[in-house]
């Protein structure tokens, strides 16, 4: 392979035009292709392994139109007034004249008639092509128009409305890239350095962009995947071309000419960035495991995404190399190296972090483990919701919905559950009573058959919100005491089975990515020690922002600074996904790490000068990645949606934590006792594992006659 990156390093600074107007063309037969035969992306909620799932379809087998989406409709008058009957029906009749729309539920007055309540239901899935986003959203809002107009408050709530509102705006996105581009700036001192990374990420992007819309006409895509694709894209995009063009910078510096600094740079970092972008690929494999079809999606369009950036990283990144040349370098380098002045090279501040971290390992390395188990600790009472009303932000219209309902009719009625009720084996009126009489049960309604007489079906209605922990264990307690043929379903217990079954999942996803990333840098780096000790501190990282998402979110720590206005769970869509993208990412840091200080060990057979010189090579670039990960992170932090939102800051955070506390503290200090263990591998398995080298050692500087003993082999 090191033969393979050089030559095309070379060539591709020797005919950068020809690289540049290649992409160009895959970019317009990209999006050619993805306009003329690409889908549109759409959730699919059927999660066949939930309990919930089998009421759900059963409704859809007995009951015309049944098991669809539905939507809720308050109306409140501001004064107090008492609401006119009159404005009530014509809002029912508008309201059924909508399309898809199969019933409308009589309106449900207040104590106070002050405040209506009217549920719809429609004859299709929320995800359907026709009511999914604003095409369902609208016609809602046409329809309450009227009441907003006589001066009423009209907000639309539940299960439609929710997922109209909580789509992206995109503000964050861009607030992130202009944060990345001032980073990059900043980090290189030219600005022609740092534009160039980000052109290739955007560059990269747009074709995975492009690849998911494709993806998305063979098979059902999330509406949120190409969010989350787009995310890590972007910050892993930067990365890579982030680390390529330090490294022919260096090359720059040392005298070697455009085509030359391209080459050795592909042949060194290419590499390390090539087997980076395996173990990012290797973590999103792991959310098959999740259990939910939408997960698979998060995967497989994010991987299409990060092959995307790679492509243009290994490919873009020595073409723009070589045509801008030195202007690559700073300023005052050019200047001084024209004028043949003299510099007085200072010790950059990483060398000397370094050199202190390497003195003083003990104390370092016991106060990064502390640090991060402090912060890890409330991840101990973290619980998982997926988001619902509860959690929107104050300003939509599904939040208003949802606390005038809370205020007016209960906490319950924003999650009624649906009770099916197998009518050859049980009574339905029977299990009707049985189940009003259950405590937390605020009350139930009138059980319906269907129309061939098989099922009856009624709600019933909790006596606390959706999000409450006593909600989820009603779920579990009706299911036990009530008798074969009775089904408790409806979107409560649907979200109640979805944060178990993901609550059990994350260990098997946990475990399969850790033990495959663990085997691959085995084979990259030729030690045991490394690869566990990788493992265990990106655990330790990731736990710890586990830690600092429970404490905002959960506990309400400085919630409001995120825009929320009050404690919310942690969404259930979170742990995983945010374990599959950040574990793959923190490898990017280790391999990057670990090639340099590897790469230094074979030559002089010096653990401890290995690890310092090694950190001091790496760490402005990895201080200067993850920067502009964590500022892309952030803008996405700022959606309205609290999934994303919880989703970027969360990843900003294990970031930060990953390349300040764990690469810069952690891992050298730990490296640094450890010595020549580090590099322990027994025999047997060394001759076992195939041999992958992160990096070609010796691009820069010559090889001493003999690399150092392995130990134990």
């Amino acid at each position: 392979m090191s033969r393979i990156l050089y030559r095309l390093g070379h060539h591709t600074a020797a005919h950068p035009w020809r690289t540049i107007f290649a992409w160009l063309a895959v970019v317009m037969v990209a999006f050619g292709l993805a306009n003329a035969v690409g889908g549109t992306t759409r959730d699919d909620y059927d999660i066949p392994d939930a309990r919930a799932q089998a009421g759900i379809e059963q409704l859809r087998a007995h009951l015309p139109d049944g098991g669809g989406a539905s939507a809720q409709v308050v109306v409140h008058d501001r004064e107090g007034d008492p609401l006119s009957a009159a404005d009530l029906d014509g809002l029912v009749q508008r309201l059924g004249a909508l399309d898809h729309v199969s019933s409308v539920s009589p309106p449900r007055l207040s104590a106070d008639t002050a405040t209506a309540l009217v549920t719809v239901s429609y004859d299709v899935p929320v995800t359907d092509p026709d009511v999914v986003g604003t095409n369902g959203y609208q016609p809602l809002e046409d329809a309450v128009a009227p009441l907003r107009d006589a001066g009423l408050q009209a907000e639309l709530g539940g299960e439609l409305p929710g997922g109209a509102e909580s789509q992206m705006k995109g503000t964050g996105e861009l607030a992130g890239v202009l944060a990345a581009l001032a980073l990059l700036v900043i980090a290189f001192g030219s600005v022609v350095a740092a534009g160039l990374p980000l052109l290739v990420a955007l560059m990269g992007l747009a074709v995975g962009s492009a690849g998911v819309t494709l993806l998305a006409a063979t098979m059902d895509v999330s509406t949120a995947a190409p969010t989350v694709a787009t995310m890590v894209g972007l910050g892993v995009g930067i990365d890579y071309a982030l680390l390529i063009v330090t490294r022919h910078v260096e090359f720059l510096g040392q005298g070697h000419d455009r085509r030359e600094a391209a080459g050795r740079a592909l042949e060194t970092a290419g590499r390390a960035v090539v087997f980076a972008s395996l173990t990012v690929l290797i973590s999103l494999l792991g959310l098959r495991l999740g259990g939910l079809p939408v997960y698979s999606t998060f995967g497989y369009a994010t991987a299409i995404a990060v092959v995307s950036v790679l492509a243009a990283a290994l490919t873009l990144v020595p073409a723009l190399c070589g045509l801008a040349g030195r202007r690559l370098m700073p300023r005052r380098a050019r200047t001084a190296e024209g004028a043949g002045a003299l510099r007085v090279q200072r010790t950059p501040l990483t060398a000397r972090w370094a050199a202190r971290v390497v003195r003083r390992p003990v104390a370092f390395g016991l106060a990064a483990l502390v640090f991060l188990l402090f912060l890890a600790a409330p991840v101990l009472g973290m619980r998982t919701w997926p988001q619902d009303g509860s959690s929107a932000s104050p300003e939509t219209s599904q939040r208003k919905a949802y606390d005038l309902i809370d205020t007016e009719f209960g906490p319950g009625a924003n999650g009624p559950f649906t009770v099916v009720v197998d009518a050859t084996r049980a009574d339905p009126q029977a299990i009707a009573d049985q189940v009003a009489g259950h405590p937390g049960i605020a009350g139930v309604t009138t059980p319906m058959l269907t129309p061939d007489g098989a099922l009856g079906v009624f709600d019933a209605e909790p006596s606390t919100g959706p999000a409450d922990e006593r909600t989820s264990e009603l779920v579990t307690a009706l299911r036990a005491d009530l008798p074969e043929g009775v089904e408790v379903t409806g979107t409560t217990p649907l979200f109640a089975d979805i944060s178990g079954m993901l609550s059990e999942r994350l260990w098997l996803v946990v475990g399969f990515v850790v033990s495959v990333s663990v085997l691959l840098l085995a084979m990259m780096f030729r030690s045991v020690v490394v690869p566990v000790k990788a493992a265990v501190m990106n655990l330790l990282s990731i736990t710890a922002s586990y830690g600092v998402l429970t404490a905002v979110f959960q506990w309400g720590w400085g919630g409001s600074l995120l825009g929320i206005d009050h404690a919310v769970a942690v969404s259930s869509w979170i742990p995983i996904l945010n374990f599959a993208i950040l574990f793959g990412l923190s490898m990017d840091y280790e391999v990057f790490l670990l090639s340099r200080i590897r790469e230094f060990w074979l030559r002089t057979g010096d653990a401890t000068a290995s690890v310092e010189r090694g950190l001091a090579a790496t760490g402005r670039v990895i201080s200067s990645a993850a920067a502009i990960m964590v500022v892309v992170f952030l803008g996405f932090s700022t959606e309205a949606d609290t999934v994303v939102k919880q989703l970027g800051f969360g990843m900003a955070v294990a970031i930060v934590l990953d390349a300040t506390v764990v690469r810069m503290v952690l891992v050298p200090a730990t490296m640094t006792l450890l010595g020549r263990w580090n590099w322990w591998l027994p025999a047997w398995l060394d001759r076992l594992l195939p041999t992958i080298e992160a990096e070609r050692h010796g691009a820069d500087e010559p090889r001493t006659e003999r690399e150092p003993d392995r130990v134990g082999a």
